[in-house]
This record gives C-alpha cells, structure tokens and sequence, in this order.
C-alpha cells in the first residue's frame, strides 16, 4: 500500500488507476505515496536507459562498497530535489569526506589512544573543547531526520567531523603526550 515512483510519471499512475476504476478515495490501492525527484547526470541531463546515461549501482558497490555510495547518495542529493551524481563525484566524496576528514580522525585518535593510553581512556564527559558540539548532536540530527532532512543530518554530523579535526590539529595532542 505504498506506491514510490518519480514525479515525472505520477500521471500515469493515476491514470491506470482511474482505468482501473480505481478512483474511488477507499478503493485506492496506495495509501502513501512517496514522489521522488530525478537523478541527473553531471550534464544536467534526466538519467535514463535509452538515453544511456545511466550509471550502475552494482559497479560502483563493486569499487566502493554500499555504505561509501549510500553516503555518497545522501550526501550529494537532497532529499524531494533533483539531483546531479557521477562516478567521479562518487570519488571524490570518498577519498575527500570518507578518506581525509572521517578516516585521518579515527586513524589519528585510535592510534594516539593505543600508543599514549594503552589503548583505555578514562570515563569521561562531552563537555569542554570539541564536545560542545558533540552534546547537542544528537537532538540535532534526529530532529532532522525526523523531517526527512538526510542531507542535513549528516552536514550536521559533519560539522563535527570537520570540528573535531580542526581541534586536533589546533591541540596537536601528539606534541602533548610527548
């Protein structure tokens, strides 16, 4: 009872439907319709298989893995708008978003916890530098995910990537442990 197609086709949904004799509040076979809106190539141009310009997700999931592409998708894409994607905005989110800012902070800060604390941190709290931001993060992020606002949750949470990684690079916590 769920009917998910593109805008640019709705009509002919409703048409089969009212063939169907469909037309009828309570004989309507859909009650939720999600209308979502056209994946563009990085021309602009409509994605289509008879045009050719279609890119697979198989291959990519092939070359990046499903999480890196659902990030990329998510990121790139904004949810109920038109979106350009390539493989070579696949690639750049990857090696820039993924590579740079999510893994040199995970790198850096798991490495510095094994080789500075024996792999234990004590209990701690999120207040104090860096975690300011951390201890609304949550609300925020839910609470645009409560409005179907993908993209801007995870601009959200990378914020605080971004901010975590300036703080570490501000702190130079390596300097420190010397």
């Amino acid at each position: 009872d769920v009917l998910v197609t593109g805008f640019d086709i709705i009509f002919f949904w409703v048409a089969r439907m009212m063939m169907m004799g469909l037309h009828v509040m309570e004989e309507v076979p859909f009650r939720d319709v999600y209308i979502h809106a056209l994946v563009r190539d990085e021309k602009g141009q409509k994605m289509s298989k008879s045009k050719g310009n279609v890119i697979d997700p198989l291959d990519l999931i092939d070359v990046y893995g499903a999480d890196p592409l659902r990030f990329y998708v998510v990121r790139e894409v904004q949810f109920g708008q038109d979106g350009n994607v390539s493989i070579d905005g696949v690639h750049d989110r990857y090696e820039r978003e993924l590579g740079n800012d999510l893994g040199n902070l995970v790198s850096r800060t798991t490495a510095m916890i094994a080789r500075y604390r024996d792999g234990r941190l004590p209990a701690a709290t999120v207040a104090g530098a860096g975690g300011d931001g951390l201890a609304a993060l949550g609300d925020d992020v839910a609470q645009q995910l409560d409005s179907f606002d993908l993209t801007g949750a995870l601009e959200r949470i990378w914020k605080q990537v971004r901010s975590l990684n300036a703080l570490v690079e501000e702190r130079k916590p390596w300097e420190l442990a010397k």
